[in-house]
């Protein structure tokens, strides 16, 4: 067995307090007062990596809980319509033209974006998530991959999707996993999503849904089943604390106390909410009620990019317009980008602990956007950006330090060749 590898990070501010932090293997397994505790490492034939983190604030890393990864491929493809018009005719013709190389362009790129912009988890939904599956692990980077489901697939491809599901064996590490994806009530029919829940259920893994995203889709509901769509998946079962659910836009009180009282996790997704006019979530509400309530981004096409440092803020002051200047305060935003993903997923992370798997970001503090600190927390929140990210670390692995990822320029430039030819074909 190897030896597990040792991650000094020197003179870190935490919560504003100068620290020395040690990670051994994947996990944190120190954090001591810089320069007044020694940190003596355990015996070991390997030296550790040093990283001097003088000016540099240490925050947990972000797990984006709604994600349509291969979009990237489609970012501004097809901006400023609505929903239906928007996917009907533009995205979905698009996304038909879609081979292997496409899945694996995107995903690369996606991953990138996001180990950039601090993100080390993502809760993907697509299509060709096998395809997707190599291609993360290479990057790095943790994810529960989508199996997407719907009902108008021919039934042949609906089973290899159940099949690629049964089959399915995690790495040891266990960063990288399929979940079941039915995409929503309007495109997937009750026995399909029964047989999506059972199927999660029985093999350990997440559920991944749209739900109550626009007007329309609760109309239509209502016309059909006699109810919300949130009490429709209640009524066949699905909902549990397996689950999360995508936007969750337009809920009633009772939609409300049903997603707490099951334990579902929301998947909000403010950006996309707004650029796609499907409304204002309220979220406030939802904490309120004990609704575990996370962040995403959403698909690079109705955001237009991956940034949960960006999406933070739009979240919070999102909430303040229709809550008041109280609601979701800049510690409780933090929460939902990091720990609420990381505890959806069962992962001891989304925190700078002693204990918790080693997902963190070395942020710089030394730049006059983030001057002065009179809390780190709410300049992280309110006033940074994602390019003071220096240093990623996913599962005690570095994937970017000094703003340097491995291989940047050929991923950007294979996005680039193959987004051309999108163009070419959609003229």
């Amino acid at each position: 067995m190897a030896e597990p590898k040792h991650i000094l990070i020197r003179n870190a501010s935490l919560e504003g307090q100068p620290v020395d932090l040690h990670i051994e293997g994947n996990l944190i397994s120190r954090i001591v007062p810089h320069g007044k505790s020694p940190l003596i490492l355990p015996d070991s034939s390997s030296k550790p990596l040093c990283i001097d983190a003088e000016g540099m604030h240490l925050f947990p890393a972000f797990y984006n809980m709604h994600n349509h990864a291969a979009m990237t491929l489609l970012r501004g493809f097809a901006d400023d319509l609505p929903l239906m018009e928007w996917l009907e005719g533009h995205i979905w013709p698009a996304e038909a033209t879609f081979g292997d190389e496409h899945i694996r362009a995107g995903v690369k790129l996606a991953c990138l974006e996001m180990i950039k912009s601090g993100t080390v988890f993502f809760n993907d939904m697509y299509w060709k998530e096998d395809v997707a599956l190599p291609v993360v692990r290479a990057m790095g980077l943790r994810a529960a991959l989508g199996v997407s489901l719907i009902g108008s697939q021919p039934a042949g491809e609906r089973e290899r999707s159940f099949d690629l599901l049964e089959h399915f064996e995690p790495q040891e590490d266990g960063r990288v996993a399929l979940s079941v994806a039915p995409h929503a009530i309007y495109t997937v029919g009750p026995d399909l999503l029964r047989r999506c829940a059972s199927t999660a259920r029985r093999r350990g893994m997440k559920l991944h849904i749209h739900l109550a995203e626009t007007r329309g889709e609760v109309e239509d509901c209502l016309k059909e089943h006699g109810c919300t769509p949130v009490a429709y998946l209640d009524r066949l079962g699905f909902l549990g604390g397996d689950v999360v659910a995508a936007h969750v836009v337009h809920v009633t009180d009772e939609d409300i106390r049903i997603l707490a009282s099951r334990g579902v996790t929301v998947a909000h997704c403010p950006a996309s909410n707004m650029k796609l006019s499907s409304g204002i979530a309220p979220v406030q509400k939802m904490l309120e009620a004990g609704c575990r309530v996370a962040l995403a981004t959403d698909g690079c096409s109705s955001n237009n990019n991956l940034d949960m440092r960006e999406e933070m803020k739009i979240a919070a002051l999102l909430a303040k317009v229709s809550s008041g200047p109280q609601a979701l305060p800049a510690g409780r935003v933090l929460h939902m980008a990091t720990r609420a993903g990381a505890e959806a997923m069962g992962l001891n992370a989304g925190r700078i602990e002693e204990g918790c798997l080693a997902d963190l970001l070395l942020v710089r503090a030394d730049e006059a956007a983030v001057t002065p600190v009179f809390n780190p927390c709410s300049n992280w929140v309110y006033a940074a950006n994602s390019s003071l990210i220096d240093t990623v670390i996913c599962d005690g692995n570095i994937l970017m330090q000094g703003r340097r990822v491995e291989g940047e320029a050929e991923i950007r430039e294979e996005a680039r060749e193959i987004a051309a030819r999108i163009a070419r074909l959609s003229r």
